[in-house]
């Protein structure tokens, strides 16, 4: 593979200099600024703080790919956000489920053959275009808030509302080339910030149910 080959993918691009996508690089700086809002507010947290960590670093990769536009910046731009899945996974299977660290780190493995068998199905629906490979991971999210609904309801609304939130932001991804001829600015910068409030929210409902526990558990 040439990982120097350019790529133009969204609607905003014109031509390949650095700054052809200006809408959709500045407004990466959302992530950046997500990951700071919940380091913040994670202190004591290093699960949290490892999440706003990587959340910064979603920022940073999606901003090269929409500079660079060059393979190599697309890996940077996707495996960030591989990662913080992963570790949401993790966090979920320890938090929400109680999961000792093997058990939940087996599970959090699973997501691998999950994700290879429902991309291509959701791959199957056309209109999803690139952004089908993103859809197992808002199933996964309704999954989990389904069946935590009884043990942590409150976990599981918070979960609920950011598969909505990863709904709308998904449907910006999708529709940003459909409407490039009567919209040239596109909408995948919509994304952008949907997603960063999606992510920042998805680590504040382990935050307060992290507090939550702790409060239910100080003495009385």
């Amino acid at each position: 593979m040439d990982w120097t080959r350019q790529i133009d993918a969204y609607c905003e691009r014109t031509d390949f200099t650095f700054w052809a996508e200006p809408v959709n690089a500045a407004t990466n700086a959302a992530f950046v600024l997500a990951a700071l809002v919940m380091w913040h507010r994670c202190a004591g947290l290093p699960l949290g703080r490892a999440l706003a960590a990587v959340l910064g670093v979603i920022g940073i990769g999606s901003f090269l790919f929409h500079t660079l536009a060059s393979e190599w910046a697309s890996l940077a731009d996707v495996l960030p956000i591989l990662c913080f899945i992963l570790l949401y996974v993790f966090v979920a299977n320890r938090a929400y489920w109680g999961l000792g660290l093997w058990p939940a780190l087996g599970l959090t493995a699973l997501f691998f053959p999950y994700a290879a068998v429902t991309g291509p199905l959701f791959g199957r629906l056309e209109w999803l275009g690139s952004s089908a490979g993103y859809a197992p991971v808002a199933l996964l999210i309704l999954v989990y808030a389904l069946a935590l609904a009884r043990r942590l309801p409150e976990v599981a609304a918070g979960l609920g509302l950011g598969v909505g939130l990863l709904t709308v932001s998904l449907t910006f991804r999708t529709i940003d080339m459909p409407v490039c001829a009567v919209l040239p600015l596109g909408t995948h910068f919509l994304w952008h910030l949907l997603n960063a409030a999606m992510l920042g929210w998805m680590i504040e409902v382990y935050r307060r149910h992290v507090r939550r526990v702790s409060m239910d558990a100080a003495p009385g």
